[in-house]
C-alpha cells in the first residue's frame, strides 16, 4: 500500500469534532468517506437517508456535509452487537457523544422494507453496502421504494474495474469471497458482487435517471489487505465444493497470493441520480 498522509479537510474534521484522534485506521478510512461525500454533492441543510450505515464511517461524513441545520437518518439490517473491532452500537455510541451525534438518528435491526417516515428526504445515500444483497431483486425493491422517499440517490461502491495490477489481489479476494457466500451461509460483508453496469441497469429499471459519475481514489484503504487475509482463512472449505468450483478458487487464489511490491484496494466509483 502507497505511503499515506492526512490531508487538510481529514485534519480539520478531526479537530473540529474529536473523533477517531487516536484511531489511525479510523482516520484512513475517514478521509476516503469524506471525498465521497463531495463526489456526492450533500449540501447544507439536507435531511438525508443513509442506508446500510454499518458504525458510521459514511454517516460521520455526511453529518459534516449537512452542518448543524441538516440531519442524517442512518438505518442498518444488522444488530447493535455486530461487526468488529467495535461493534455497530459501540461504535455509534462514540459518534453520539461527539458534536454530530444531535445530528444523527441511527436505527438498527431496520429493515427498509419495513422503514416509515412522515417526511421526505433529499438524498439517500447506500455507500459500500450493495455486496450485502445476495440477489439484484432485493436492491431493484430498494431503489424502488427509494425512488418514491428521495429527490436523489447518491450510491458508491468497490469499483471492480481495476486500474493497475496492484488492485488485482483485492479483486480476487472479494471474488473469492462472493464465491464463498454461494456456499456458505454467513453474515460476511460480501454476499455478491455487483458491477457499476448493473447498478446502471438497476436504477433505470426503478425509473432513476443519472445525473453524475465518477471514481474516487481508495488505494491507500486497508480494506484490500483486510479481504485478502480473511479469504486465505477460509481457503480449506474450498474442499466442499465441485471440482470445477475448487479449480477456479484456486486460481483467484494463485493470482490474490502473487507477491507484490505494492497492494492497494480497489477504487470507488459513485454514481448519483435522480
Amino acid at each position: 500500500m502507497k505511503s499515506f498522509q492526512l490531508n487538510e479537510k481529514t485534519l480539520s474534521f478531526l479537530s473540529k469534532y474529536h473523533l477517531f484522534e487516536k484511531d489511525e485506521i479510523q482516520q484512513v478510512q475517514l478521509q476516503h468517506r469524506l471525498e465521497l461525500v463531495e463526489a456526492f454533492g450533500i449540501q447544507k441543510g439536507m435531511r438525508v437517508l443513509e442506508i446500510g450505515c454499518g458504525q458510521g464511517d459514511t454517516t460521520v461524513a455526511i453529518a459534516d456535509a449537512v452542518g448543524a441545520s441538516g440531519c442524517v437518518v442512518a438505518i442498518d439490517i444488522a444488530s447493535p452487537d455486530y461487526g468488529a473491532p467495535l461493534t455497530l452500537g459501540q461504535a455509534t455510541e462514540r459518534i453520539k457523544k461527539s458534536p454530530l451525534g444531535e445530528r444523527i438518528d441511527f436505527h438498527f435491526e431496520m429493515d427498509f422494507d419495513l422503514f416509515e417516515s412522515t417526511i421526505p428526504f433529499d438524498v439517500a445515500v447506500l455507500s459500500h453496502c450493495s455486496w450485502y444483497f445476495k440477489q439484484p431483486e432485493d436492491l431493484l425493491n430498494y431503489f424502488k421504494k427509494m425512488r418514491g422517499w428521495a429527490k436523489r440517490i447518491c450510491f458508491a461502491e468497490w469499483d471492480l474495474d481495476f486500474t493497475c495490477i496492484a488492485q488485482r489481489s483485492h479483486f480476487c479476494a472479494v471474488s473469492i469471497l462472493a464465491l464463498y457466500s454461494n456456499f456458505v451461509k454467513n453474515e460476511g460483508n460480501i454476499q455478491n458482487l455487483f458491477h457499476k453496469s448493473q447498478i446502471h441497469e438497476l436504477l433505470q429499471q426503478a425509473n432513476f435517471e443519472v445525473v453524475k459519475q465518477g471514481t474516487v481514489d481508495a488505494t491507500f484503504l486497508q480494506d484490500g489487505q483486510w479481504e485478502r487475509s480473511y479469504a486465505n482463512s477460509i481457503r480449506a472449505e474450498f474442499i466442499k465444493v465441485p471440482a470445477m468450483l475448487q479449480t477456479l478458487a484456486t486460481s483467484y487464489y494463485e493470482l490474490m497470493n502473487t507477491p507484490n511490491a505494492n497492494e492497494n484496494s480497489l477504487n470507488s466509483f459513485i454514481i448519483c441520480a435522480k
